[in-house]
């Protein structure tokens, strides 16, 4: 017996990065997926998001893993791309147990009085809209079911930590741990578990990128990932520069799984020691 044997897992973002890793983990855990991904990048972002041959990787993965994958394309600032994304997959699959909303997106980063709107009000979209409308596609499906349930939201260490450059960023995923804690209350008589992950650096495209080791390195002309790693490490309790995609999905499974039945309301820290050392 594996954790989530015969349940269902919606996660959003699933083309690559940690949204790849959560599908993997939780399909060998013996959950089949419902994914979806917007296949979009934003002109106000360093990296690239996933394309098609990212998701082909990624339902390849799980099919590998012996699980059903159903793919929908379709954009978390869309409520209505999402609905009908969910609603197929569902009727497929035939049920929801586990929301893992992990999509988001991270901005170049500017002084907040000095940011552009037009970005700002995107990058808001995304990490925080996005999340209320995967929330508000997820439960009617989980609610209607009546088996109860684990939704588990991706904030970020910025959320508890305080910078500059990123006060779009922060602000919604700050606003997320609040989220989180009115749906565990919102839910509980539901039997539906809700809690929030803030994951540290993690080692994906999203820190992987030229604009952020001259961020951190601004002393170097055309500075490294290798140029890097001493900078990230300053950062940690644990003496590590940054975390595997899979520190973050071991912590989805188990929040997933009847492991943690009853834990909900929480905000977990999976960040090498990063947010006491800075709180």
């Amino acid at each position: 017996m594996t954790w989530l044997d015969g349940k269902v897992a919606f996660i959003t973002g699933i083309g690559k990065g940690q949204g790849r890793s959560h599908a993997v983990r939780l399909a060998r855990e013996g959950a089949d997926i419902i994914g979806i991904d917007a296949l979009k990048t934003y002109p106000w972002m360093n990296y690239r998001l996933a394309e098609r041959a990212d998701v082909e990787e990624t339902i390849r993965l799980v099919q590998a893993e012996g699980r059903r994958c159903f793919f929908a394309q379709a954009d978390v600032t869309d409520l209505g791309s999402l609905q009908r994304a969910l609603a197929a997959g569902v009727a497929e699959l035939g049920r929801l147990d586990v929301v893992a909303a992990n999509a988001g997106a991270f901005p170049k980063g500017a002084l907040t009085w000095e940011a552009d709107p037009a970005a700002w009000r995107e990058c808001i979209e995304v990490n925080l809209m996005g999340v209320f409308h995967t929330v508000h596609a997820a439960v009617p499906h989980m609610l209607a079911a009546g088996n109860g349930g684990s939704i588990i939201i991706t904030s970020s260490g910025a959320a508890i930590v305080s910078g500059s450059y990123l006060g779009d960023y922060s602000a919604a995923k700050a606003a997320l741990l609040s989220l989180t804690r009115t749906l565990a209350v919102e839910l509980a008589p539901h039997w539906i578990r809700v809690n929030a992950l803030c994951p540290g650096a993690v080692n994906t495209d999203m820190i992987a990128n030229d604009a952020l080791y001259r961020m951190f390195r601004p002393d170097l002309e055309a500075p490294t990932r290798e140029d890097t790693i001493e900078v990230w490490k300053s950062k940690h309790l644990l003496p590590v520069p940054w975390l595997q995609p899979s520190d973050i999905s071991n912590a989805v499974a188990w929040l997933a799984s009847d492991e943690a039945r009853l834990v909900t309301g929480v905000t977990l820290p999976v960040d090498a020691g990063n947010t006491i050392k800075y709180v």
